[in-house]
Protein backbone atom coordinates (compact mmCIF):
# COMPACT_ATOMS: atom_id res chain seq x y z
CA UNK A 1 0.00 0.00 0.00
CA UNK A 2 1.47 3.34 -1.09
CA UNK A 3 0.52 5.98 1.48
CA UNK A 4 2.55 8.79 -0.09
CA UNK A 5 0.84 11.62 -1.94
CA UNK A 6 3.44 11.82 -4.69
CA UNK A 7 5.93 14.53 -5.68
CA UNK A 8 3.33 16.87 -7.22
CA UNK A 9 1.23 16.93 -4.08
CA UNK A 10 4.15 17.23 -1.70
CA UNK A 11 5.23 20.31 -3.67
CA UNK A 12 1.71 21.63 -3.21
CA UNK A 13 1.99 20.92 0.53
CA UNK A 14 5.26 22.86 0.72
CA UNK A 15 3.68 25.84 -1.05
CA UNK A 16 0.73 25.71 1.35
CA UNK A 17 3.02 25.58 4.39
CA UNK A 18 4.90 28.61 3.09
CA UNK A 19 1.58 30.45 2.78
CA UNK A 20 0.53 29.41 6.29
CA UNK A 21 3.81 30.73 7.65
CA UNK A 22 2.11 34.13 7.75
CA UNK A 23 -0.44 32.88 10.32
CA UNK A 24 -0.72 34.01 13.03
CA UNK A 25 0.09 37.46 11.65
CA UNK A 26 3.08 39.52 12.70
CA UNK A 27 4.00 43.16 12.34
CA UNK A 28 1.25 45.76 11.95
CA UNK A 29 -1.47 43.17 11.26
CA UNK A 30 -0.77 41.51 14.63
CA UNK A 31 -2.11 44.64 16.34
CA UNK A 32 -5.40 44.55 14.43
CA UNK A 33 -8.64 43.08 15.89
CA UNK A 34 -9.10 39.35 15.27
CA UNK A 35 -11.93 39.94 12.79
CA UNK A 36 -9.61 42.07 10.67
CA UNK A 37 -6.87 39.42 10.82
CA UNK A 38 -9.38 36.72 9.86
CA UNK A 39 -10.72 38.72 6.93
CA UNK A 40 -7.18 39.39 5.66
CA UNK A 41 -6.31 35.69 5.89
CA UNK A 42 -9.57 34.66 4.20
CA UNK A 43 -9.10 37.01 1.25
CA UNK A 44 -5.54 35.79 0.65
CA UNK A 45 -6.56 32.12 1.00
CA UNK A 46 -9.40 32.54 -1.52
CA UNK A 47 -7.04 34.26 -3.94
CA UNK A 48 -4.58 31.36 -3.67
CA UNK A 49 -7.36 28.77 -4.04
CA UNK A 50 -6.98 27.24 -0.58
CA UNK A 51 -10.53 27.77 0.73
CA UNK A 52 -14.01 27.64 -0.80
CA UNK A 53 -12.34 25.73 -3.61
CA UNK A 54 -15.35 24.49 -5.56
CA UNK A 55 -17.53 27.57 -5.07
CA UNK A 56 -17.81 29.73 -8.22
CA UNK A 57 -15.97 33.06 -8.23
CA UNK A 58 -19.28 34.78 -9.01
CA UNK A 59 -20.35 33.94 -5.44
CA UNK A 60 -17.02 34.72 -3.79
CA UNK A 61 -15.27 31.33 -3.99
CA UNK A 62 -12.01 30.10 -5.52
CA UNK A 63 -13.64 28.10 -8.36
CA UNK A 64 -11.03 25.34 -8.35
CA UNK A 65 -11.46 21.91 -9.92
CA UNK A 66 -12.29 19.15 -7.45
CA UNK A 67 -9.16 17.42 -6.11
CA UNK A 68 -9.65 15.22 -3.04
CA UNK A 69 -5.91 14.97 -2.37
CA UNK A 70 -5.40 18.72 -2.35
CA UNK A 71 -8.46 19.10 -0.11
CA UNK A 72 -7.03 16.53 2.33
CA UNK A 73 -3.65 18.29 2.37
CA UNK A 74 -5.36 21.63 3.03
CA UNK A 75 -7.36 20.13 5.91
CA UNK A 76 -4.23 18.60 7.44
CA UNK A 77 -2.12 21.74 7.21
CA UNK A 78 -4.88 24.11 8.28
CA UNK A 79 -5.40 21.97 11.39
CA UNK A 80 -1.70 22.10 12.23
CA UNK A 81 -1.57 25.87 11.74
CA UNK A 82 -4.76 26.50 13.80
CA UNK A 83 -6.21 28.88 11.23
CA UNK A 84 -9.50 30.67 12.07
CA UNK A 85 -12.19 28.03 12.49
CA UNK A 86 -15.18 30.15 11.50
CA UNK A 87 -14.27 29.87 7.82
CA UNK A 88 -15.16 26.17 8.06
CA UNK A 89 -18.30 26.70 10.16
CA UNK A 90 -21.86 25.64 9.39
CA UNK A 91 -22.70 28.40 6.91
CA UNK A 92 -19.75 27.98 4.50
CA UNK A 93 -19.34 24.23 5.05
CA UNK A 94 -22.98 23.09 5.09
CA UNK A 95 -25.45 25.68 3.82
CA UNK A 96 -23.46 27.05 0.88
CA UNK A 97 -23.02 23.65 -0.85
CA UNK A 98 -26.73 22.99 -0.25
CA UNK A 99 -27.70 26.28 -1.93
CA UNK A 100 -25.44 25.49 -4.87
CA UNK A 101 -27.29 22.20 -5.30
CA UNK A 102 -30.88 23.16 -4.47
CA UNK A 103 -31.13 26.94 -4.08
CA UNK A 104 -32.56 29.47 -6.51
CA UNK A 105 -30.27 31.92 -8.25
CA UNK A 106 -31.75 34.70 -6.11
CA UNK A 107 -30.88 32.75 -2.92
CA UNK A 108 -27.34 32.12 -4.11
CA UNK A 109 -26.77 35.77 -4.95
CA UNK A 110 -28.36 36.98 -1.73
CA UNK A 111 -26.68 34.62 0.75
CA UNK A 112 -23.52 32.88 -0.47
CA UNK A 113 -21.02 35.73 -0.69
CA UNK A 114 -22.00 37.34 2.66
CA UNK A 115 -21.76 33.89 4.26
CA UNK A 116 -18.27 33.23 2.89
CA UNK A 117 -17.12 36.70 3.92
CA UNK A 118 -18.35 36.19 7.49
CA UNK A 119 -21.01 38.90 7.35
CA UNK A 120 -23.79 36.31 7.76
CA UNK A 121 -23.46 33.61 10.41
CA UNK A 122 -25.81 30.63 10.33
CA UNK A 123 -27.14 28.13 12.84
CA UNK A 124 -28.79 24.81 12.00
CA UNK A 125 -32.40 24.25 13.10
CA UNK A 126 -32.85 20.49 12.93
CA UNK A 127 -33.14 18.77 16.34
CA UNK A 128 -36.18 19.18 18.58
CA UNK A 129 -36.82 17.93 22.13
CA UNK A 130 -38.64 14.85 20.81
CA UNK A 131 -36.95 14.62 17.42
CA UNK A 132 -33.21 14.08 17.43
CA UNK A 133 -32.14 10.75 16.02
CA UNK A 134 -35.64 10.33 14.54
CA UNK A 135 -35.50 13.74 12.88
CA UNK A 136 -38.41 13.08 10.51
CA UNK A 137 -40.78 13.13 13.51
CA UNK A 138 -40.17 16.88 13.98
CA UNK A 139 -43.21 19.00 14.88
CA UNK A 140 -42.02 22.62 14.62
CA UNK A 141 -44.68 24.13 12.32
CA UNK A 142 -44.48 26.45 9.30
CA UNK A 143 -48.00 27.61 8.33
CA UNK A 144 -48.12 29.48 5.00
CA UNK A 145 -50.36 32.56 5.07
CA UNK A 146 -50.10 33.39 1.37
CA UNK A 147 -46.94 35.49 1.70
CA UNK A 148 -44.87 34.12 4.59
CA UNK A 149 -44.30 30.94 6.55
CA UNK A 150 -45.38 31.54 10.15
CA UNK A 151 -43.26 29.48 12.56
CA UNK A 152 -44.40 27.90 15.82
CA UNK A 153 -42.54 25.41 18.02
CA UNK A 154 -39.06 24.69 19.36
CA UNK A 155 -35.58 23.64 18.26
CA UNK A 156 -32.83 22.42 20.59
CA UNK A 157 -29.04 21.86 20.61
CA UNK A 158 -28.76 24.77 18.19
CA UNK A 159 -25.06 25.68 18.01
CA UNK A 160 -24.21 29.40 18.30
CA UNK A 161 -27.85 30.48 17.82
CA UNK A 162 -27.35 33.56 20.00
CA UNK A 163 -24.57 34.82 17.70
CA UNK A 164 -26.14 34.08 14.31
CA UNK A 165 -28.16 36.29 12.01
CA UNK A 166 -29.81 33.41 10.10
CA UNK A 167 -30.98 29.81 10.58
CA UNK A 168 -31.35 27.06 7.99
CA UNK A 169 -33.81 24.53 9.30
CA UNK A 170 -36.55 21.97 8.80
CA UNK A 171 -40.18 22.76 9.58
CA UNK A 172 -43.42 20.83 9.13
CA UNK A 173 -45.40 22.72 6.51
CA UNK A 174 -47.93 20.00 5.58
CA UNK A 175 -49.11 18.41 8.83
CA UNK A 176 -51.44 15.98 7.01
CA UNK A 177 -48.67 14.57 4.80
CA UNK A 178 -46.71 11.42 5.58
CA UNK A 179 -43.81 11.62 8.04
CA UNK A 180 -41.04 12.52 5.59
CA UNK A 181 -43.15 14.28 2.95
CA UNK A 182 -44.55 17.25 4.88
CA UNK A 183 -41.27 18.99 5.74
CA UNK A 184 -39.90 22.20 4.20
CA UNK A 185 -36.34 23.55 4.28
CA UNK A 186 -36.44 27.23 5.25
CA UNK A 187 -33.98 30.10 5.74
CA UNK A 188 -35.06 32.12 8.77
CA UNK A 189 -33.89 35.58 9.96
CA UNK A 190 -33.08 35.30 13.67
CA UNK A 191 -33.37 38.97 14.63
CA UNK A 192 -37.16 39.38 14.63
CA UNK A 193 -40.11 39.26 17.02
CA UNK A 194 -41.34 35.77 17.80
CA UNK A 195 -37.90 34.16 18.27
CA UNK A 196 -36.39 33.55 21.70
CA UNK A 197 -32.95 31.99 22.19
CA UNK A 198 -32.10 30.40 25.54
CA UNK A 199 -28.55 29.12 26.22
CA UNK A 200 -27.95 25.57 27.43
CA UNK A 201 -25.12 25.29 29.98
CA UNK A 202 -22.89 22.25 29.38
CA UNK A 203 -20.70 20.26 31.76
CA UNK A 204 -17.69 22.20 30.47
CA UNK A 205 -19.31 25.46 31.62
CA UNK A 206 -19.73 26.74 28.06
CA UNK A 207 -23.07 27.50 26.44
CA UNK A 208 -22.61 27.39 22.67
CA UNK A 209 -25.73 25.17 22.41
CA UNK A 210 -29.16 26.76 22.69
CA UNK A 211 -32.89 26.23 22.70
CA UNK A 212 -34.78 28.29 20.12
CA UNK A 213 -38.50 29.04 20.54
CA UNK A 214 -40.72 30.23 17.69
CA UNK A 215 -43.98 32.03 18.39
CA UNK A 216 -45.25 33.68 15.22
CA UNK A 217 -41.85 34.42 13.65
CA UNK A 218 -41.98 34.72 9.85
CA UNK A 219 -39.88 33.97 6.81
CA UNK A 220 -40.92 34.80 3.22
CA UNK A 221 -41.68 32.29 0.46
CA UNK A 222 -38.47 33.28 -1.31
CA UNK A 223 -36.57 31.67 1.61
CA UNK A 224 -37.92 28.20 0.80
CA UNK A 225 -35.05 25.99 -0.48
CA UNK A 226 -36.25 23.35 -2.90
CA UNK A 227 -39.93 22.55 -3.15
CA UNK A 228 -42.48 22.95 -0.39
CA UNK A 229 -42.92 19.70 1.53
CA UNK A 230 -39.73 18.20 0.01
CA UNK A 231 -37.24 19.56 2.52
CA UNK A 232 -36.20 16.08 3.63
CA UNK A 233 -34.40 15.53 0.32
CA UNK A 234 -32.66 18.90 0.67
CA UNK A 235 -31.61 18.07 4.24
CA UNK A 236 -29.82 14.93 3.05
CA UNK A 237 -27.40 17.15 1.12
CA UNK A 238 -26.75 19.33 4.16
CA UNK A 239 -26.10 16.29 6.38
CA UNK A 240 -23.70 14.91 3.79
CA UNK A 241 -21.61 18.06 4.14
CA UNK A 242 -21.99 17.95 7.95
CA UNK A 243 -20.26 14.55 7.93
CA UNK A 244 -17.30 16.16 6.16
CA UNK A 245 -17.27 18.93 8.76
CA UNK A 246 -17.28 16.44 11.65
CA UNK A 247 -14.91 13.84 10.21
CA UNK A 248 -11.45 15.32 10.68
CA UNK A 249 -8.87 12.51 11.08
CA UNK A 250 -6.15 15.06 11.76
CA UNK A 251 -7.93 16.25 14.91
CA UNK A 252 -7.85 12.69 16.27
CA UNK A 253 -4.14 12.36 15.49
CA UNK A 254 -3.40 15.68 17.20
CA UNK A 255 -5.31 14.60 20.31
CA UNK A 256 -3.36 11.34 20.43
CA UNK A 257 -0.08 13.27 20.08
CA UNK A 258 -1.14 15.44 23.03
CA UNK A 259 -1.84 12.28 25.07
CA UNK A 260 1.67 10.98 24.34
CA UNK A 261 3.14 14.37 25.23
CA UNK A 262 1.24 14.36 28.54
CA UNK A 263 2.53 10.85 29.26
CA UNK A 264 6.09 12.12 28.77
CA UNK A 265 5.55 15.09 31.09
CA UNK A 266 3.64 13.32 33.86
CA UNK A 267 5.76 11.74 36.60
CA UNK A 268 4.88 8.42 38.24
CA UNK A 269 7.15 6.96 40.93
CA UNK A 270 9.87 9.41 39.99
CA UNK A 271 9.83 8.47 36.31
CA UNK A 272 7.90 9.72 33.26
CA UNK A 273 4.58 7.91 33.02
CA UNK A 274 5.38 6.81 29.48
CA UNK A 275 8.05 4.47 30.90
CA UNK A 276 5.38 2.59 32.89
CA UNK A 277 4.50 -0.70 31.15
CA UNK A 278 0.78 -0.31 31.91
CA UNK A 279 0.75 3.15 30.36
CA UNK A 280 2.67 1.86 27.36
CA UNK A 281 0.07 -0.89 26.89
CA UNK A 282 -2.77 1.66 27.15
CA UNK A 283 -1.12 3.94 24.58
CA UNK A 284 -0.51 1.05 22.21
CA UNK A 285 -4.16 -0.03 22.44
CA UNK A 286 -5.41 3.47 21.74
CA UNK A 287 -2.96 3.94 18.88
CA UNK A 288 -4.42 0.80 17.32
CA UNK A 289 -7.82 2.50 17.21
CA UNK A 290 -6.29 5.71 15.89
CA UNK A 291 -4.28 4.02 13.14
CA UNK A 292 -7.25 1.86 12.11
CA UNK A 293 -9.41 4.95 11.81
CA UNK A 294 -6.70 6.77 9.90
CA UNK A 295 -6.38 3.85 7.46
CA UNK A 296 -10.16 3.75 7.02
CA UNK A 297 -10.12 7.43 6.14
CA UNK A 298 -7.41 6.76 3.57
CA UNK A 299 -9.54 3.98 2.03
CA UNK A 300 -12.40 6.44 1.71
CA UNK A 301 -10.07 9.02 0.17
CA UNK A 302 -8.82 6.46 -2.35
CA UNK A 303 -12.41 5.53 -3.24
CA UNK A 304 -13.24 9.21 -3.78
CA UNK A 305 -10.24 9.59 -6.06
CA UNK A 306 -11.38 6.64 -8.17
CA UNK A 307 -15.09 7.48 -8.08
CA UNK A 308 -15.94 4.16 -6.43
CA UNK A 309 -17.80 4.97 -3.21
CA UNK A 310 -19.74 1.70 -3.22
CA UNK A 311 -16.61 -0.21 -2.17
CA UNK A 312 -16.39 1.75 1.06
CA UNK A 313 -20.05 2.19 1.97
CA UNK A 314 -19.71 0.24 5.22
CA UNK A 315 -16.57 2.09 6.36
CA UNK A 316 -18.33 5.36 5.56
CA UNK A 317 -21.16 4.35 7.89
CA UNK A 318 -18.73 3.16 10.56
CA UNK A 319 -16.17 5.97 10.60
CA UNK A 320 -18.13 8.44 12.72
CA UNK A 321 -18.93 5.76 15.30
CA UNK A 322 -15.33 4.54 15.35
CA UNK A 323 -13.64 7.95 15.59
CA UNK A 324 -16.05 9.01 18.35
CA UNK A 325 -14.96 5.96 20.33
CA UNK A 326 -11.26 6.63 19.68
CA UNK A 327 -11.56 10.26 20.81
CA UNK A 328 -13.34 9.15 23.99
CA UNK A 329 -10.56 6.63 24.74
CA UNK A 330 -7.95 9.38 24.31
CA UNK A 331 -9.88 11.77 26.56
CA UNK A 332 -10.32 9.12 29.25
CA UNK A 333 -6.59 8.30 29.18
CA UNK A 334 -5.64 11.98 29.45
CA UNK A 335 -7.96 12.37 32.43
CA UNK A 336 -6.46 9.29 34.14
CA UNK A 337 -3.01 10.74 33.50
CA UNK A 338 -4.00 13.97 35.28
CA UNK A 339 -4.43 12.09 38.57
CA UNK A 340 -5.33 14.38 41.46
CA UNK A 341 -5.04 17.41 39.18
CA UNK A 342 -8.20 16.12 37.51
CA UNK A 343 -10.05 18.03 40.23
CA UNK A 344 -8.87 21.35 38.75
CA UNK A 345 -11.36 23.55 36.96
CA UNK A 346 -10.99 23.87 33.20
CA UNK A 347 -9.04 26.86 31.92
CA UNK A 348 -11.70 28.65 29.87
CA UNK A 349 -15.34 27.57 30.22
CA UNK A 350 -16.25 29.67 27.17
CA UNK A 351 -14.17 27.36 25.00
CA UNK A 352 -16.49 24.37 24.76
CA UNK A 353 -14.62 22.30 22.18
CA UNK A 354 -11.54 20.08 22.27
CA UNK A 355 -8.65 21.66 24.17
CA UNK A 356 -5.35 21.51 22.29
CA UNK A 357 -2.92 21.41 25.22
CA UNK A 358 -1.11 18.65 27.10
CA UNK A 359 -1.93 19.62 30.67
CA UNK A 360 -4.36 18.69 33.45
CA UNK A 361 -6.89 21.45 32.82
CA UNK A 362 -7.11 20.50 29.14
CA UNK A 363 -7.53 16.86 30.19
CA UNK A 364 -10.52 17.80 32.34
CA UNK A 365 -12.09 19.81 29.53
CA UNK A 366 -11.62 17.03 26.97
CA UNK A 367 -12.96 14.40 29.36
CA UNK A 368 -16.16 16.40 29.86
CA UNK A 369 -16.49 17.35 26.19
CA UNK A 370 -15.93 13.77 24.98
CA UNK A 371 -19.33 12.70 26.32
CA UNK A 372 -21.10 14.84 23.71
CA UNK A 373 -19.92 13.59 20.28
CA UNK A 374 -21.52 10.17 20.82
CA UNK A 375 -24.83 12.04 20.65
CA UNK A 376 -24.03 14.95 18.32
CA UNK A 377 -24.11 14.48 14.55
CA UNK A 378 -25.95 11.15 14.84
CA UNK A 379 -26.23 9.21 18.10
CA UNK A 380 -24.00 6.13 18.36
CA UNK A 381 -26.85 3.72 19.15
CA UNK A 382 -28.75 4.89 16.05
CA UNK A 383 -25.57 4.64 13.99
CA UNK A 384 -25.19 1.02 15.07
CA UNK A 385 -28.73 0.31 13.87
CA UNK A 386 -27.92 1.89 10.49
CA UNK A 387 -24.72 -0.16 10.17
CA UNK A 388 -26.51 -3.37 11.12
CA UNK A 389 -29.58 -2.91 8.96
CA UNK A 390 -28.25 -1.09 5.90
CA UNK A 391 -24.62 -2.15 5.96
CA UNK A 392 -24.78 -5.76 7.16
CA UNK A 393 -28.34 -6.59 6.11
CA UNK A 394 -29.44 -7.65 9.61
CA UNK A 395 -33.17 -7.74 10.49
CA UNK A 396 -34.68 -4.41 11.39
CA UNK A 397 -34.81 -3.44 15.04
CA UNK A 398 -38.22 -3.94 16.65
CA UNK A 399 -40.18 -0.71 16.39
CA UNK A 400 -43.63 0.32 17.44
CA UNK A 401 -46.07 0.12 14.51
CA UNK A 402 -43.25 -1.15 12.27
Amino acid sequence: MDLTYGAEYETYRSELREFLGDWPPTGEMANQPFDVQERDFREKAIERGYIYREIPKAYGGSEQPSDPLKERIIMEEFSKASVPFRMMSQGPAMLVPTLLEFGTEEQRERYIRPTLEGELRWCQGYSEPGSGSDLASLQCKADFDGEDFVLTGQKIWTSSAAECQMMFGLFRSEPEASKHAGISYLLVPMDQPGIEVRPLKQMTGSDEFNEVFFDGAKTPLRNLVGKRGEGWQVSRATLKHERKLIGNPRLMMMQFELLVELARKTMRGGRPAIEDSAVQQQLATIEGYVRASETCNLRMLSAELHGDFMKVMQPMMMIKLYTTKAMELIANAMYDMAGGDGLLDIEDPEDGVWAMKADARAAVQNYLFSKGPSIAGGASNIQRNIIGERGLGLPRDLRKNA
